[in-house]
């Protein structure tokens, strides 16, 4: 019944549940690496009704070009990341996944949201703190735009691009760093950084109650999964195929030991039904070269549909299995718990993975932590899928600490 879903843990929750505890601290080992200026821009993108959005680009350098301005005050930008496949040539991030605020060498994308706001006669990219409510102006236009007209954000004295970086390997995850000496100097105002930062701090509105809470704060301090802008996680909301590819590979990224080339190049479609130019394409392209995902049997890759629990935990094994080759392991997985005895698997075509891969971390669990169904054809929430790879995750970071 959904409502148990809403249960607290309880004592009567087994090793499988222990395993997911976190093994590093939130966010602790996140750092930053410099991205020359000139690589990288932070465009106000007109978004109809809604106003603007916030989108960071970044040229690879000798490919083609990913856009030109004109203009002061404002600048324009001629969006030419929009006139071509722009996988190899440009990086884009349109939302919390792909950047936050860091202020005062510390990681605090679970403290501010960014906005692009008008205020007077130009737009300002304000973060404004989730706990307080106090804001910092991280840059501005410093005019309006035409209907339609895309302009570019110049960062404030004090403010810089980076990427996230994790035990020295470059993330694709951009930051707007903030110097609170160098902000304070120019004559801004600065608020006070928190002194540690944790995943507690997310603090959405809707997962109070929920039994996977801790593990969704995990999993968005490690940014493979966020929320969204009006500060929800919506546990119970379906996760589609093209999210569920995007968020393995994002998991994978952080997992020091192994070496992820970068999903950047779609010369062609992945699949008939996903065309080049999709926001997933890459990803897609990315996990079916490397036997991560596959198509249905009409040869279709259907990215909008919900992706079963089923196709979820075969997704991670493949996920798992791929990173042992990586790290010079043999591909099979090493169990480390009893696997489970789900009641509803015995004829399903996964049954083999779900019975694997619930031996290993305790991935593949039963239905909202209880009783002995698995419920393998129905859609996985966002809640669950993102406790399973978190724990496929943190499987393969042990598993690296110990070698």
């Amino acid at each position: 019944m959904k409502l148990s879903k809403k249960l607290k843990f309880t004592a009567i929750l087994t090793g499988a549940i222990a395993l997911t505890a976190p093994l590093f601290p939130a966010l602790a080992q996140f750092d930053e690496e410099p991205v020359p200026d000139e690589r990288v821009i932070a465009v106000a993108v007109p978004a109809g009704a809604i106003g603007y959005n916030l989108a960071v680009v970044e040229q690879i350098p000798g490919k083609q070009e990913c856009w030109s301005t004109t203009g002061s005050e404002p600048t324009v930008v001629d969006p030419l990341w929009t006139t071509f496949d722009f996988t190899g040539s440009c990086r884009r991030a349109t939302d919390s996944n792909g950047y936050s605020i860091r202020f005062d060498g510390q990681d605090t994308s679970l403290d501010y949201r960014l906005d692009v706001v008008p205020v007077g006669d130009e737009l300002q990219l304000v973060a404004q703190n989730r706990n307080d409510g106090s804001k910092m102006v991280v840059g501005q236009t410093n005019g309006v735009a035409e209907d339609g007209q895309y302009l570019q954000i110049d960062l404030n004295p004090g403010w810089e691009f980076t990427k996230k970086a994790y035990e020295g390997k470059v993330l694709g995850h951009y930051y707007f760093s903030g110097n609170p000496t160098a902000i304070a100097a120019a004559g801004d105002a600065v608020p006070t950084a928190a002194t540690e930062t944790t995943a507690s701090s997310a603090d959405f509105s809707d997962i109070s109650g929920d039994i996977y809470r801790d593990e969704i704060e995990q999993a968005v301090a490690l940014g493979f999964i966020a929320g969204f802008e009006d500060e929800t996680f919506r546990p119970d909301e379906s996760l589609t195929r093209e999210q569920l590819v995007s968020m393995a590979y994002e998991a994978l990224e952080t997992v020091d030991s192994v070496d992820l080339e970068p999903a950047t190049s779609v010369p062609t479609q992945p699949y008939p039904d996903v065309e080049s130019s999709r926001w997933s394409a890459s990803k897609i392209q990315w996990a079916k070269e490397n036997g991560i995902v596959k198509g249905y049997p009409d040869g279709s890759f259907k990215p909008d549909a919900p992706v079963t629990r089923a196709e979820l935990i075969t997704v991670l094994q493949n996920l798992a299995e791929f990173a042992n080759t990586k790290q010079s392991e043999t591909p099979e997985l090493a169990s480390n718990q009893e696997p489970a005895d789900f009641s509803d698997i015995d004829d399903h075509w996964g049954a083999e993975t779900i019975q694997t891969m619930s031996a290993y971390c305790g991935v593949a669990s039963p239905y909202q932590e209880a009783g002995a169904s698995f419920n393998p054809d129905t859609p996985a929430d966002r809640d669950y899928a993102a406790a399973a790879t978190l724990r496929t995750h943190n499987c393969l970071t042990e598993q690296a600490n110990q070698q």
